[in-house]
């Protein structure tokens, strides 16, 4: 059962993995990448001296800590809102509709957010003129840039981030808040004391993984929404590489920096287990 899956693994993700040579040469698709001459660094320090080195790390670190600091508790707390609730029916239909957003496409999200946020005919901005005031460029601002790519991004992830949270909250035996509740605990009390200890584990675990992902900022959904306006903070590293890479075809020096951008991710993920395994049970590894 295992073999198909770990054949496509091994073809799909490992053997590529021979192509990063090429951010040590000077790729020339007519001399192939074993026959490109050898560059060694020069890439990387290309990169690391160039002047937007500095504004690309600090975008993608702002939006993607941002997003974390928003993305990892917020799937908790409505997991643990839905657990609380009674009434099946009405659960069901809460959940279902917070689940619906992750079925939609990030093309048609984008468009849902520029209808939306539309200094010109936006229903927001409708709104903010109807009660006096004057209308913002949301997509445009580049201070406001941030604050819309992550909300949107929330409105369309957090309900189907609560479904690992769910399933591991319907393992705690009942047994457990009836004694709670017969001992007089409040409901408030359950949640502290045996809901969130029991799931703990899985939010260590979602919490690490999030965080191996720390420098990879969606790249479709930043591209889409990127103007020229908003340049300044919605520039990162992953649209870097493609317009590196793929638009002034710098295959080489968009290796580089994805080269660059994979070992961070990586330091981080091992710093953050190592974390978690000092100060509790549970880790990746």
């Amino acid at each position: 059962m295992m073999l198909l899956p770990l054949t496509s693994l091994i073809i799909w993700n490992y053997i590529p993995m021979y192509g990063i040579i090429i951010s040590f040469k000077d790729y020339s698709p007519a001399f192939g990448i074993w026959h490109s001459p050898w560059v060694g660094f020069a890439h990387f320090e290309r990169f690391f001296n160039a002047f937007y080195f500095k504004d690309v790390i600090v975008n993608t670190l702002r939006i993607s800590l941002y997003s974390l600091a928003v993305g990892v508790p917020l799937p908790i707390i409505l997991a643990v809102m839905f657990n609380e609730l009674r009434n099946k029916r009405y659960k069901s239909i809460v959940q279902t509709i917070s689940y619906i957003p992750n079925f939609i496409s990030v093309v048609i999200i984008v468009g849902m957010v520029m209808f939306f946020t539309s200094p010109a005919d936006g229903i927001i901005n409708s709104a903010i003129e109807y009660f006096g005031g004057t209308p913002i460029d949301f997509i445009g601002s580049p201070k406001l840039f941030p604050h819309v790519f992550v909300w949107s991004g929330i409105w369309q992830s957090v309900g189907w981030g609560t479904l690992i949270y769910t399933a591991a909250m319907s393992g705690i035996p009942q047994d457990q808040y009836e004694a709670a509740y017969i001992e007089g605990a409040s409901r408030l009390q359950c949640i502290r004391k045996i809901t969130i200890p029991a799931i703990m584990p899985t939010i260590v675990i979602c919490t690490i993984l999030a965080t191996g992902s720390v420098m990879s900022v969606g790249f479709e959904k930043v591209l889409l929404m990127q103007n020229d306006a908003n340049l300044a903070t919605s520039e990162v590293l992953s649209t870097y590489m493609y317009k590196a890479g793929i638009l002034n075809a710098e295959y080489s020096f968009s290796s580089a920096v994805g080269f660059f951008n994979n070992l961070i991710n990586f330091i981080v993920l091992y710093l953050v287990n190592k974390f978690a395994q000092k100060f509790s049970e549970t880790s990746l590894w």
